[in-house]
């Protein structure tokens, strides 16, 4: 269900791998006067129309694509590196601090430390790739402040679905980059 083009029209996927949704039309928001205003004050700052559906509707299709990318950045580097370093600890543990040479104990010691720290280094490097992009945090920054406006239109009475659209807050690497490019493809093949 992650592929856009499985999703109806007006349908997008809140979080990886979840069931589609159906995108709330900017007017159920707007018939708030609170939260109307308050996304025009947001569009003004984030430079993005938060009452356009078709607008809106991509934004959030390319948040879940921006999802999945960091997730599987994450599980294709990640996985290794457990697997590697708790084999390393283990293999010491059962193997190697018995061996007789402190030269053989210490030369294993390095190299699968220097194996771990490779693989621990990019790791930290894809993340910091895929948290740290400017268009990609302008993307989750006009996401987390559609998520604020729903829920207000929600809390004062639009009929908005509970955690509509079903992100989370992004409570860091959420920042508006006025000078960044606009997200035209966020699917992590431009991406390491």
């Amino acid at each position: 269900m992650s592929d856009s083009t499985d999703l109806g029209e007006w349908e997008f996927v809140g979080r990886r791998g979840g069931e589609p949704a159906r995108l709330v039309p900017g007017e159920v928001i707007a018939a708030i006067p609170a939260a109307k205003t308050q996304a025009e004050q947001a569009g003004k700052e984030l430079r993005f129309d938060f009452l356009d559906d078709q607008v809106v509707l991509r934004m959030l299709r390319l948040r879940h694509r921006d999802e999945e990318a960091m997730f599987n950045a994450g599980l294709k580097i990640g996985v290794p590196l457990a697997i590697i370093g708790f084999g390393a600890a283990v293999y010491w543990g059962g193997v190697v601090q018995f061996w007789e040479s402190s030269t053989a104990r210490i030369a294993y010691a390095v190299a699968a430390g220097i194996v771990v720290l490779a693989l621990l280094a990019v790791y930290v490097r894809t993340a910091m790739a895929h948290w740290g992009d400017p268009v990609r945090q302008n993307l989750r920054a006009r996401a987390r402040k559609y998520r604020e406006l729903a829920h207000l239109a929600r809390r004062e009475g639009a009929d908005i679905p509970a955690h509509y659209p079903h992100y989370g807050p992004y409570p860091f690497a959420a920042n508006f980059h006025p000078d960044a490019d606009v997200a035209d493809n966020t699917d992590g093949e431009s991406q390491s």
